[in-house]
């Protein structure tokens, strides 16, 4: 399995004035496909590729220890910050008691005995875009990291206060932020809730309209931000079970080395990673049926009552809105209601993208 990867024209240096750029005049360049050949994401001629800075020492406070042990003497550090929901903190990748995650495999690989790597995650389970934005990101900066990835959205869709303006303008402020502080991006769009879950249609069409529209603004804000970027959201990824933990919503230790391996072969075409690409295959035996067991009546069981008292009223109103319309063949006007709000709020933060197709 290799998910698609695409690799937007490189963000040019802090401070140049051409580091915002229209969606029209950066389009994504084809990277990475899921069942192709693997080649370097293309980067059109243009603004040199993403460097990072020299590294100065961040300061003390907040930094917390650095996991891979103190650099040689004048050695500089390269700092990596990850911000993000479950996915990012490593919920599904378990190694002695602790969640690991992607983050924590992608960090082991990216420096060398002349440039060692201090790792931070602030990723916390169940974040939402505004979390991201109001919370993570001031402590992020602290830390002064010259790699930050940006990973959220799904919890988003599973809110009946789900906005898609807001979460837009959170993500933005999150990478802008990030991006005028001198840090190199690693983005993501992800795969859609309901067909994780397989939920029946009228439920699941909702929140794949949802989770489209999120899509749709991640890849416009990587194509502002140049980001590195990664899909998540291809069929072959979302139907490859092995990749996935008991709860069919978080990658397994397979699914997150994956996504370690797929942000250091872009990192690495772009000259900022150096060490050897992470292991792709798993150290510990993939979920049994009894783990999904445990998981249903334990964490599973947490959730659904969340769910039950947050979006499920209104999922119910939605699925009965959209069994409605179908039967009218009027399904299209649930489509058009969802491109006039994602349009909306493209345009809310300067965004000039085509309209989505939300029936697709």
């Amino acid at each position: 399995m290799t998910p698609r990867t695409d690799s937007p024209p490189p963000r040019p240096a802090p401070g140049d004035d051409a580091s915002v750029v229209p969606v029209g005049d950066a389009p994504l360049a084809p990277g990475r496909r899921p069942g192709g050949p693997s080649r370097p994401p293309g980067r059109p001629d243009g603004p040199e590729p993403p460097r990072l800075p020299e590294p100065a020492d961040a300061p003390d406070e907040g930094r917390g220890p650095e996991p891979y042990g103190p650099p040689p003497n004048g050695v500089a550090t390269l700092r990596f910050a990850v911000l993000g929901d479950s996915l990012s903190e490593g919920v599904g990748d378990r190694v002695e008691g602790r969640w690991r995650g992607w983050g924590a495999l992608l960090a082991e690989h990216l420096g060398d005995d002349e440039r060692p790597v201090a790792f931070r995650n602030f990723a916390v389970s169940g974040a939402l875009s505004r979390d991201v934005a109001e919370d993570q990101t001031p402590r992020a900066l602290a830390f002064r990291p010259h790699l930050a990835s940006v990973v959220v959205g799904v919890n988003d869709t599973l809110r009946r206060t789900f906005d898609i303006g807001r979460l837009a303008r959170s993500l933005d402020r999150a990478c802008g932020e990030l991006a005028a502080a001198g840090a190199v991006l690693l983005t993501a769009c992800l795969p859609d809730p309901g067909r994780m879950l397989a939920l029946p249609a009228p439920l699941a069409r909702p929140l794949a309209r949802r989770q489209r529209a999120v899509n749709t603004v991640v890849h416009a804000l990587a194509a502002r931000h140049r980001t590195l970027h990664l899909h998540l959201a291809d069929p072959v990824w979302t139907s490859d079970r092995t990749l996935w933990s008991a709860d069919r919503l978080h990658p397994g230790e397979r699914g997150h080395r994956a996504i370690a391996a797929e942000f250091h072969a872009l990192l690495a075409a772009a000259g900022l990673a150096h060490g050897t690409p992470p292991a792709r295959e798993p150290r510990q035996p993939p979920p049994t049926t009894l783990d999904v067991l445990l998981w249903l009546a334990t964490s599973g069981t947490g959730w659904v009552v969340r769910r039950c008292h947050d979006l499920l009223p209104q999922l119910t109103v939605l699925a009965a809105d959209e069994l409605r319309h179908r039967a009218r063949g009027t399904g299209a006007r649930l489509d058009r209601r969802a491109e006039q709000a994602l349009t909306a709020a493209l345009a809310a933060v300067s965004l000039d993208v085509p309209r989505a197709k939300m029936g697709e």
